[in-house]
């Protein structure tokens, strides 16, 4: 009987030796492999980007970031003027996305920034609050009715740093309004703030992009401003020189290209600039 459990036990032992011995380096090396994935840097992309994008770029980057494992996207927004003056002034970005051709051609002529080229292209919209009153409902407008009793308030994006603003001062301009509606007008910083003018109810109009406008449930669109009066809202993207991710900068804006990415943008209200309006 010893000598049977004995000979159990040798053989068990010997067994364990075998696989252990057979299976170590294989797990060691999965297992460091494991360790070195979880330690390894990520590279951290800053992209300075119009505040009209926040909503389709903040959903864009749970998808690339599972895709892109090493990738850590960190999103800075603001008006494209605020923008254009923080690379100036050698604030960190390595992508920058502009509401506004004048801001990146401002960086382009500074040699701060290179590779540019048209990304997107959005409309300009006037919003009202969403009414809520039974039996009510929300009524289009005519760019004239601005003038009149049911709108003391406009809110408009700062022409001088805004691309929103400076395109909604080139629409009322050529309507022959600008100087009549100015007197009511309520500046913001950013398109983001006109809309939040119109949604808290300071405001009783706001100019805005149809991108902001389709991500409210407070304010609804009562007019699409004529496209005529104004020139085309591009989006021109480009890597900023200062990088030193030239190459992972590169690889977020040809994964903005994509369908995947150009179907978020489209779900937003954006769509792929026209062929006679790119660069």
């Amino acid at each position: 009987m010893k000598f049977k459990f004995g000979y159990i036990f040798t053989l068990v032992g010997l067994s364990a030796w075998i696989l252990a011995g057979c299976s170590t380096p294989a797990a060691q090396q999965l297992s460091q492999s494991a360790q070195s994935a979880q330690s390894a840097p990520k590279t951290e992309l800053i992209v300075s980007a119009a505040a009209s994008l926040q909503d389709s770029l903040n959903t864009l980057k749970d998808q690339y970031e599972k895709q892109h494992s090493d990738i850590k996207l960190t999103f800075n927004y603001a008006s494209s003027g605020t923008l254009q003056k923080q690379i100036e002034q050698g604030a960190p970005a390595d992508v920058f996305i502009s509401a506004g051709m004048k801001q990146m051609k401002a960086l382009t002529d500074a040699g701060l920034v290179e590779k540019d080229s048209v990304l997107l292209q959005n409309k300009l919209v006037v919003v009202v609050p969403q009414v809520k009153e039974k039996g009510t409902g929300n009524q289009s407008i005519t760019l004239n009715d601005l003038e009149g009793p049911s709108f003391l308030k406009l809110a408009v994006g700062e022409p001088t740093t805004v691309p929103a603003g400076q395109y909604s001062k080139e629409a009322l301009t050529k309507a022959g309004l600008w100087d009549k509606l100015e007197p009511k007008m309520v500046f913001a910083k950013d398109v983001r703030q006109v809309l939040n003018y119109v949604e808290t109810g300071n405001a009783d109009a706001g100019l805005v992009y149809l991108t902001d406008a389709k991500s409210s449930d407070k304010a609804v669109v009562a007019l699409e401003v004529p496209e005529e009066l104004h020139a085309p809202i591009l989006y021109p993207e480009a890597i900023v020189k200062a990088t030193k991710h030239s190459k992972e900068a590169g690889e977020f804006l040809d994964f903005l290209r994509t369908d995947e990415a150009m179907g978020v943008f489209s779900k937003d209200g954006f769509s792929a600039p026209a062929e006679t309006t790119g660069k």
